[in-house]
C-alpha cells in the first residue's frame, strides 16, 4: 500500500462506469477503483445512466456510484455525460480526480479553477480513428493540446503513447499500463456453441475500421485454414462497416455478435487455437491482455502498441495476405502454437492489476499533495515536437508532410 495510512477521496470521471461492460477505460475503473476502495480510499465513479432506474445501484465493489445521463448521439455522448459529471463534482469536491479520455479536456479548466488536482488518461490516438470525420479529428487534436495544458498529470497506458506526447508536446506522462486477468482454462461452455478447445481461430473486437476486423476476415477467407473463424463483436454506429465485414466471410466464418457473458468470453479466449487482434490506435488493449491471460497464441496487427504487449509470444500481420500466411503457418506448426501459449502466460504475468493500482494510488497521493502540479502552457504554442516542426516546414514551403496510411488525412497544424 503506497498511501502510508493516508485516506483520499478520488473521483473517476469520463467513462461509462461500472460494472465494466464495454472497453478498456471501464475495465481500468473497475479493477483499480475496487482495489483503491479495499485500501480504505473513498472512490467515486461517475456512471453513464440508462433509462432503467433499477440499473442504477448506489455502490459497487466498495465504490460509490454517481449516475448522470448523456445525449444519445455519438459525437456528443461522451462530452455531455462528462459535463454533467463535472458539474456534480464541482459541488462535491474530492482530493483528486482522474479524467479518462483526452476528449473531455475542455472541462479541465473548471476542475483546475476549483482547485481539484486532476490527471487525464489520454488513451490512444483518437484522431486516427476512421469513424470520426474531419471535424471530429480536428477536435481530438485540439483536445490533446488542452489535456497537456490543463492536466496536473497525464497518464499513458503504452510506451508508444508516452513517446507521442513527448515528441509532439515535450510533455512527460505517468506510464501505467492495464493489467491482465488470470483466465482459467475451463472450456465447458464451448460445447453449447458447437466448439471444441483448440478447434477454432478467434477475433474479439468492436467493428471499427482501425480494428481491422475486415482485414482479418478477408485474410482468413483467402487462406487455406481448416479451423473455423469465430468473430465476436459489433458496433452501434457502424452499419456500413458491419455489412462489409459480413460480406467478406465465407461458410467457415461464424459471427456471434456481442458476447456479454464474461465466463463464456473467457472460455472462448482459453479455447482458441489462435487469437487475431487487429487494433491499431488505442494503446494497450484489454482484449489483448485478456487473450494473453488465457494463454491464447496471438496474431496481431503490426504496430508498436501490440508488439510492446505481445513480444515474441505471437506473430504479426500488416494486410490480408499477412493474415492468411500467419493462419496457415499456425495450423502447420502446432508445436510452435504450444510454445507460444506458454509464452503468452509469461507475458500476461508482467501486467498485474495490483501493481497498476499501486501506481494509481501513488499518483493520486502526489496529486493531493500538489506534488504533480504542471505549469500552464501558452494557448497557441502547445505542439513542440515533430508536429510543430512539420507545421513550420509546411509554412515555409521547405517540405511536404507525409502521413502514413494509418493516419487520418488531416492537417498536422491543428492546435
Amino acid at each position: 500500500m503506497a498511501s502510508g495510512g493516508k485516506r483520499l477521496s478520488i473521483a473517476l470521471v469520463g467513462t461509462r462506469g461500472v460494472p465494466a461492460r464495454y472497453g478498456g477505460f471501464e475495465t481500468c475503473v473497475e479493477e483499480v477503483g475496487r482495489r483503491l476502495a479495499d485500501r480504505g480510499h473513498e472512490v467515486v465513479v461517475y456512471c453513464r445512466s440508462t433509462d432503467d432506474a433499477a440499473d442504477r445501484p448506489d455502490t459497487y465493489a466498495g465504490m460509490r456510484l454517481v449516475h448522470r445521463g448523456a445525449l444519445r448521439k455519438r459525437s456528443l455522448e461522451t462530452l455531455s455525460h462528462t459535463g454533467l459529471s463535472v458539474a456534480h463534482l464541482l459541488r462535491h469536491r474530492t482530493d483528486a480526480a482522474i479524467v479518462f479520455n483526452a476528449a473531455n479536456s475542455p472541462y479541465l479548466p473548471l476542475l483546475r479553477a476549483a482547485r481539484i488536482p486532476v490527471a487525464t488518461h489520454v488513451d490512444g490516438l483518437e484522431w486516427r480513428r476512421a469513424k470520426w470525420g474531419r471535424g471530429g479529428r480536428r477536435y481530438y487534436r485540439f483536445a490533446e493540446s488542452w489535456a497537456v495544458r490543463w492536466s496536473d498529470a497525464l497518464i499513458a497506458d503504452a510506451q508508444g503513447i508516452a513517446d507521442y506526447y513527448r515528441d509532439e508536446f515535450d510533455a512527460g506522462t505517468e506510464l501505467i499500463a492495464y493489467g491482465a486477468p488470470t483466465v482459467d482454462g475451463a472450456t465447458d461452455l464451448l460445447a453449447d456453441r458447437d466448439l471444441e478447445p483448440g478447434g477454432y481461430h478467434l477475433v474479439v473486437a468492436r467493428f471499427e475500421a482501425e480494428n481491422h476486423v475486415d482485414v482479418i476476415v478477408d485474410g482468413y477467407r483467402r487462406s487455406h485454414a481448416t479451423k473455423p473463424l469465430i468473430v465476436v463483436g459489433s458496433a452501434p454506429y457502424a452499419d456500413d462497416y458491419t455489412r462489409r465485414v459480413h460480406s467478406l466471410g465465407d461458410d467457415r466464418v461464424t459471427f456471434l455478435g456481442g458476447v456479454w457473458d464474461q465466463r463464456l468470453l473467457d472460455q472462448l479466449y482459453a479455447g482458441a487455437y489462435t487469437y487475431l487482434h487487429g487494433h491499431s490506435v488505442g494503446g494497450t488493449n484489454p482484449s489483448l491482455l485478456r487473450a494473453l491471460g488465457a494463454g491464447a497464441p496471438t496474431i496481431a496487427y503490426d504496430v508498436s502498441f501490440n508488439r510492446e504487449v505481445v513480444g515474441a509470444s505471437g506473430s504479426y500481420f500488416a494486410d490480408a495476405q499477412g493474415v492468411a500466411a500467419a493462419l496457415e503457418a499456425a495450423e502447420a506448426g502446432p508445436e510452435i502454437i504450444a510454445a507460444r501459449r506458454a509464452l503468452a502466460h509469461e507475458r500476461a504475468a508482467a501486467y498485474d492489476w495490483d501493481d497498476v493500482a499501486d501506481a494509481y494510488e501513488r499518483m493520486c497521493l502526489g496529486l493531493a499533495a500538489r506534488e504533480l502540479r504542471r505549469p500552464r502552457r501558452p494557448f497557441f504554442a502547445q505542439r513542440s515536437g515533430r508536429a510543430a516542426r512539420t507545421a513550420a516546414e509546411n509554412a515555409s514551403g521547405a517540405a511536404t508532410a507525409s502521413v502514413s496510411s494509418n493516419t487520418a488525412p488531416e492537417e498536422l497544424t491543428t492546435p
